[in-house]
């Protein structure tokens, strides 16, 4: 009867049997247009319907179009880049008029730098770059010395970047970056293309100077020839143009510089860096004077435009090269706009800066800590392309140090390890190649990042199976005297120590990357806090294994029992590196209890997702932990039982944020000099501090007041979310 009813209630429901399709003899045609603009009524945000053969990843890798980067336009001007140069699309000169020439060529120069920038940000070299008609045949400017030296530093610093990226493959991520097309990247003579630069800046300097001087000296200087003929304009233009010039010259010295072996030219790096700031200061003020003193008016859009004066600048077509620039539906694309672009060229130069005053820790946990902290800002994939050439360089770490002594020194192994044969097995070597790949990985961007970490994961797992297999194997080698332990045996015991370690730190790293993506939704921060205070208590646990091993007891002949006893109280303090770790250990407990309170008591974040299930959410999101049995034993059902009590009333008797306000408090001191991480302790009190309020407001009102709203924010933490309690 039940089943009938429902039949029915269905057929309901049904569109009419009219359709303007006709039905077969083994089909049957209805219009469900009804039942789509119900169903789009009841998706929420983030929802979507699909058939079960849906694939999310081969949706993702499908062929995009409309996207700008991969549509890069077809609708050309011209056919041909000889048809463009016969139309006069780009003349040499700019214009018989000099005021004019002069002022056309700042604008293409303020436009290259626009090009530059959006190319930097992952679109076509064709399409951007190399979308001046002057680049494409540069001996055509060979009779004009300040666009022929500019061109020419162009050229070549698009080839120092194709180059930096390329060898630190780092490229995968905008694909596009380092296809080069068959364009004039290589030039004759461009190794020379910085004695151009000069000798015309030492012109225009001649120049400035002839307009500044007093009328008793201009008698002397009346030999050298004006940029243009309206002395009113001169110094400005010469400012203007002198500018643009030198920020060309020490931009070009300073990828130079950077790209020098094991760091030696980081020093050097830094001044030209630092000259590279003050030029585009003082390039942005010239945009005064090209707008007002040359136009005597502002165009009300001058912030969209790509230059300066805000005029559109002569000798550039994207389409020209739009046949050959990509075998994907072209469309044309949008240039960043010029203050955009030298924004970022301030950031850019910013981020290198960075990195040249970096110290070269030769300890793989500075290193880590570094990258990590460097990732943080954000930075383009030109900087990133930097830092990943500096870290690994001919399989060493910076070009240096090998990576089985920087292994044995993070192993916390004595220094003489380093020289060990047992680097030579394939175990080992194999381990070297992981470190190396993670150091690549860690050093592109936080999508691409989070995606092959979870991937190596497994990697890491089989390294681990190795290393055990091999220990037991020295093991069993070992003669019966205990006493004289192989020295491979303890490499290998400290080594699958440290891998332990190191696959859980990734672990971590990768769970964490998930909010800094946006990747977890409010009903689901529960299982990922769970998630993350497993993985952390496996990472404090092997961490305090290896500083334990490295500190181990050593004979106290000869001393006092009153200086012994100091010592042994010494050694069984906890190490400040574990209390750090567990303030988030804290964190991610406090907050899963409260979670798992907030949906047990008040019914509240609960899942309204009807296409899958809590269980089917929790293996998408830790498929590759579970993979690699990061942690062992782990699964949904253990999930489920850790929360499944957790109520209100008992929470605020054991207040996890408190204890980790506690440590935060405690421990700061032990890392006076470290600001990175005192600032990751004023976060986590005031996480911790916000956090704990807002449980003693809903454990009070929350079950008598139901309009009572709880919400969380990542105000305080990027990871470690706050709760926000209000009347709806």
């Amino acid at each position: 009867m039940a089943e009938r009813d429902a039949e029915e209630a269905t057929m309901s429901h049904q569109a009419p049997e009219r359709s303007s399709i006709p039905s077969g003899d083994n089909t049957v045609w209805a219009d469900i247009s009804p039942l789509l603009d119900a169903a789009c009524k009841e998706l929420g945000d983030g929802e979507m319907i699909h058939g079960e053969n849906f694939n999310l990843f081969a949706a993702m890798s499908a062929l995009e179009i409309m996207d700008p980067k991969m549509d890069s336009g077809i609708v050309s001007k011209y056919c041909s880049l000889d048809e463009a140069i016969e139309d006069g699309a780009a003349p040499v000169p700019l214009s018989p008029d000099k005021t004019i020439d002069v002022q056309s060529i700042i604008d293409i120069m303020d436009h290259l730098l626009a090009c530059e920038a959006t190319w930097h940000s992952g679109h076509s070299l064709a399409q951007t770059v190399f979308s001046c008609i002057y680049l494409l045949r540069l001996d055509r400017t060979s009779s004009h010395a300040i666009l022929h030296s500019y061109c020419r530093v162009i050229r070549a610093t698009c080839k120092a970047v194709v180059s930096v990226v390329s060898d630190a493959r780092t490229h995968e991520e905008e694909d596009l970056f380092s296809m080069t097309y068959g364009l004039p990247l290589d030039g004759d003579g461009d190794e020379k293309c910085l004695s151009f630069l000069n000798a015309v800046e030492e012109t225009i300097c001649r120049q400035l100077r002839a307009c500044k001087a007093p009328s008793s000296k201009k008698r002397v200087l009346e030999d050298i020839e004006p940029l243009q003929h309206n002395l009113d304009l001169e110094e400005g233009f010469c400012k203007a143009l002198l500018c643009r010039l030198r920020f060309r010259k020490h931009f070009f010295h300073t990828l130079a510089c950077m790209r020098r072996p094991q760091g030696r030219g980081f020093d050097m790096a830094r001044k030209h860096i630092a000259s590279c700031i003050l030029e585009l200061e003082s390039i942005l003020k010239s945009a005064e004077f090209l707008r007002f003193g040359v136009c005597g008016t502002c165009d009300d859009g001058i912030e969209d435009k790509t230059t300066a004066s805000g005029h559109t600048p002569i000798g550039f077509d994207a389409s020209l090269n739009s046949r050959s620039a990509a075998p994907t539906p072209p469309r044309a694309i949008k240039i960043l706009s010029w203050k955009r672009a030298v924004e970022y060229f301030v950031k850019l130069l910013h981020d290198l800066d960075v990195i040249c005053s970096y110290s070269l820790d030769p300890s793989l946990e500075g290193v880590l800590r570094f990258v990590v902290q460097f990732q943080k800002s954000k930075p383009d994939l030109v900087a990133r392309a930097h830092l990943q050439v500096l870290l690994v360089q001919d399989g060493k770490l910076y070009g240096r140090d090998p990576i089985f002594a920087v292994i044995t020194k993070a192993s916390s192994l004595p220094e003489f390890t380093k020289n060990h044969d047992i680097q030579k097995s394939e175990c080992f070597m194999q381990l070297g190649q992981l470190v190396i790949n993670m150091l690549k990985i860690l050093c592109t961007n936080a999508a691409w990042q989070r995606r092959k970490l979870g991937k190596i994961l497994q990697d890491w797992r089989v390294i681990y199976v190795q290393l055990e297999l091999a220990l037991r194997n020295e093991v069993g080698e070992v003669s019966s005297n205990m006493d004289d332990e192989k020295m491979s045996v303890k490499i290998l015991r400290h080594v699958l120590n440290w891998v332990e370690e190191q696959t859980y730190w990734i672990a971590s790293r990768f769970l964490m990357l998930g909010f800094e993506l946006d990747l977890y939704s409010p009903s689901e921060y529960c299982m990922v806090y769970w998630y993350l205070y497993v993985v952390l208590i496996k990472l404090a646990e092997k961490t305090h294994f290896r500083m334990a091993v490295s500190n181990e007891p050593i004979k106290r002949k000869g001393k006092k029992k009153k200086d012994s006893l100091k010592e042994v109280a010494k050694e069984s303090r906890v190490h400040p590196a574990i209390l750090f770790l567990q303030c988030h250990m804290c964190l991610a407990e406090g907050l899963t209890m409260m979670l798992a309170a907030l949906r047990n008591d008040l019914m509240v974040l609960q899942s309204q997702n009807p296409f899958n299930t809590e269980q089917e959410r929790f293996l998408q999101h830790f498929e590759l932990l579970q993979k690699a049995c990061i942690p062992d034993h782990i699964s949904y059902p253990s999930f489920k039982e850790s929360t499944s009590y957790a109520r209100l009333s008992t929470l605020v008797m054991y207040n996890y944020f408190k204890d980790a306000q506690r440590i935060a408090k405690e421990i700061k001191s032990s890392f006076s000099n470290d600001p990175e991480k005192l600032a990751e302790l004023r976060r986590i009190e005031q996480v911790a501090e916000h956090n704990g309020i807002a449980l003693n407001v809903i454990s009070r009102v929350g079950a008598l007041d139901p309009s009572l709203k709880v919400t969380f924010e990542f105000t305080h933490h990027p990871c470690f979310a706050t709760a926000v309690v209000k009347r709806s």
